[in-house]
């Protein structure tokens, strides 16, 4: 008799573990190392011009580098995430918006762990932010479920937050600084 067995982590191992780390369905993912200066760069770009079509709607906050838990084995760090009526310290309600900036170590992560998480949980828009490529992959909401929306470079595209619009530059997130 063959018995697989794996490991099963909750939100409360997670908060006693040292460093970086994810939890997704229960499997630990290490965050290390850290994002370099253009990752973070970019992240702060994108991070701003969100913010910016936010100023319009009291209700919803643009943040990055927070943990994310919506269920009791899972806990995420998106890159940034836009939360509405947030309450309390921990974010536990489905963000509005996730936007990851991808690196090969993070793609498969990104486009197929949580996108998978993201699109159970109902996230509405999901940004993929591909710097090398210099390109953004947006999904939607559409039918309960995210759908494509296409590849954008250096378009402006619109970005709807519940009662909030606005338009962000992608080809700002590429400039030098």
């Amino acid at each position: 008799m063959s018995t697989t067995y794996r490991e099963h982590y909750t939100r409360q191992d997670h908060e006693n573990w040292e460093g970086d780390w994810e939890l997704i369905d229960g499997a630990p993912y290490a965050m290390s190392p850290s994002p370099g200066f253009s990752h973070q760069r970019l992240e702060k770009v994108l991070l701003i011009a969100i913010d910016h079509i936010l100023k319009q709607c009291d209700r919803c906050e643009a943040v990055s580098e927070i943990d994310w838990s919506p269920n009791e084995d899972t806990v995420v760090r998106p890159d940034v995430l836009v939360v509405c009526d947030q309450t309390g310290e921990f974010v536990r309600k489905t963000p509005e918006l996730i936007a990851e900036v991808v690196s090969p170590t993070s793609a498969f992560r990104d486009e197929k762990m949580k996108f998978e998480l993201y699109q159970q949980e109902g996230v509405k828009t999901y940004l993929l932010v591909y710097p090398e490529e210099r390109r953004v992959k947006i999904f939607r909401w559409h039918e309960g479920r995210l759908i494509k929306d296409g590849d954008y470079a250096n378009e402006s595209i619109t970005l709807e937050i519940q009662d909030c619009q606005g338009r962000v530059d992608l080809s700002q997130l590429w400039r030098k600084p």
